[in-house]
């Protein structure tokens, strides 16, 4: 993790939702107050980051409060039947899966009261396709990869080789059909 220079900064963990601060050890959206900028300060700024604060000593000898890696970003994070879901985490997924591209898209939609995540994966090459059983198998082994790792069953959905829509910046991978 990261130091945080606690003369300069206070460090605090809060609920993305209700802006209320966190237990220490708590896991929530990073935000900063300055102490000792004068011109411009920074009033409990939202980093929109999810992390978590470590106030053990540290190996390395400082006493400041670390913080860990971000592990995702409040503004994109999903619940899903009440499991916070990150895209970041889906894409760690994928991204290990050398059949399929970079390219995904996630559908979020609701039967009844139940939330659920289609998962639409494109694939590298279309030579995949003409295995029905290859297709199966890769299919299986992305909704137990992604199972494991968001602790919920989803769908997966393998499409063609560029058939996703392609965007210029940042990518709009999150569809939310729930309130339609």
């Amino acid at each position: 993790g990261m130091h945080i220079n606690e003369d300069h900064f206070v460090a605090e963990i809060i609920d993305p939702d209700t802006g209320e601060v966190l237990p220490e050890g708590s896991k929530g959206e990073l935000v900063f107050t300055s102490i000792t900028k004068e011109a411009f300060p920074l009033l409990r700024y939202r980093t929109k980051d999810i992390c978590q604060l470590n106030y053990e000593p540290c190996p390395c000898g400082r006493t400041h409060v670390k913080m860990c890696k971000p592990m995702g970003r409040s503004d994109d994070m999903l619940i899903i039947r009440g499991v916070n879901v990150f895209p970041s985490q889906i894409e760690s997924v994928i991204m290990n899966i050398p059949q399929v591209a970079p390219h995904y898209q996630l559908v979020v939609t609701r039967a009844g009261t139940s939330d659920r995540l289609e998962v639409k994966c494109e694939l590298v090459d279309a030579a995949v396709l003409e295995s029905l059983a290859a297709l199966s198998n890769l299919q299986k082994t992305i909704h137990h990869n992604l199972q494991t790792v968001l602790g919920i069953d989803t769908k997966v959905t393998l499409v063609e080789p560029k058939s996703l829509e392609r965007f210029q910046g940042k990518a709009k991978r999150v569809i939310d059909l729930r309130n339609q």
